[in-house]
């Protein structure tokens, strides 16, 4: 049995070693990728548990990635936490709106990042009740 896969996609490497450091040595598998083509050329072979994505990503952005994982019936059963520095006013709505599960901003609390992520991987089922 394969362990539990989390896709991390975010394009600054420090915030993607930091998600790492974070969430290692919890028993799920890792992966990344840096901008939302390598992510969707990674779930042709490999479809994770949760994915955690960053909103502002070069090329197709964070939301436009969500709501394309989120018609593809392939895909839309995944739970998406956004992970951003968008802390405005209507930028969690907007991520719902998009399709995200669930929302986090930047700087990551690593207590919050770690429950929300336990959360959703104990799930079968995406919902909505985690919110920052």
């Amino acid at each position: 049995m394969s362990p539990d896969v989390i896709l991390i996609v975010d394009d600054n490497s420090d915030n993607l070693e930091l998600a790492l450091a974070i969430l290692s040595g919890h028993g799920y598998e890792l992966r990344t990728a840096v901008d939302a083509k390598a992510a969707l050329e990674l779930m042709q072979t490999v479809l994770p548990k949760l994915i955690l994505l960053d909103i502002q990503l070069p090329g197709i952005d964070g939301l436009q990635l969500a709501r394309q994982l989120k018609a593809d019936p392939r895909t839309q059963h995944i739970p998406i936490l956004a992970v951003t520095a968008y802390a405005m006013k209507g930028d969690e709505q907007r991520a719902r709106a998009a399709g995200c599960d669930g929302y986090l901003t930047k700087p990551i609390n690593k207590r919050e990042l770690r429950a929300a992520v336990a959360g959703y991987m104990q799930r079968q089922t995406p919902t909505s009740e985690h919110d920052s």
